[in-house]
């Protein structure tokens, strides 16, 4: 038992070419979650032990690269659209392994086109773009506010396009990310909007901890336009 791997071979099935492939999954008693970041990312103990790293399934044979999100049904005209933009121009690459840093961001982008080509729900492409900020986060990268206003932008479709309520995504939920995504990249007038409509809630909410957490941000946040208010004036 002392020498059991934290990653193990978990079998799948492309959903786009049907071949089978192996992909790996980290072991939960390997995990140490050491806190969470204000947009809800979460910090673990290990950098390396990470399972954001193994999130995206990519498929060596055909390229196509998704996540359990993903919808199974490919609507009308998707999947020539998918073999011509990334299976024809693939060239095989071995993800089912462990994975770097580098080799995560690079299965959450394929799986990000994937889902853009296969018209996946703004919901699914949000939570795509926001891990791949939260990995560049712990590179120190410019590119995480890139990917920032990118998830900004498919939260912000999701909350007025789709129906949240059979999701494990509560409305309250994404309003937070909004909010929150909005104050990273530097809109903050868009953020107090978001955080206004949070705290609307709080009453019928069951996220209690989101709300405080919005609370809380809403006040950091109106201080800090108060800072900024003052300093122009002076």
């Amino acid at each position: 038992m002392d020498n059991l791997s934290p990653l193990y071979e978990k079998q799948e099935t492309c959903h786009l070419c049907k071949r089978p492939f192996s992909s790996m999954k980290l072991r939960n008693r390997f995990v140490k979650l050491t806190g969470q970041d204000t947009d809800l990312k979460p910090n673990y103990a290990d950098a390396a032990m990470n399972p954001l790293f193994y999130h995206v399934k990519v498929c060596p044979h055909c390229g196509y690269s998704f996540t359990d999100d993903f919808s199974k049904f490919f609507p009308p005209g998707t999947k020539d659209v998918l073999a011509e933009k990334i299976t024809s121009n693939w060239v095989s690459q071995d993800y089912g392994r462990a994975r770097t840093i580098h080799e995560a961001i690079n299965s959450y982008k394929l799986a990000f086109y994937s889902g853009f080509l296969k018209k996946e729900k703004h919901l699914t492409l949000a939570g795509l773009a926001l891990r791949i900020a939260w990995l560049y986060r712990d590179l120190s990268s410019p590119d995480e506010k890139r990917f920032l206003a990118l998830a900004a932008g498919q939260y912000k479709e999701a909350y007025l396009n789709e129906d949240l309520t059979l999701t494990s995504m509560s409305d309250v939920k994404v309003m937070y990310l909004l909010a929150e995504l909005h104050v990273r990249i530097g809109k903050w007038e868009e953020a107090v909007k978001y955080f206004s409509k949070v705290l609307e809630k709080q009453r019928e909410s069951r996220d209690k901890k989101l709300v405080e957490m919005a609370r809380d941000r809403w006040y950091e946040l109106r201080d800090e336009m108060k800072k900024n208010e003052a300093s122009a004036i002076s």
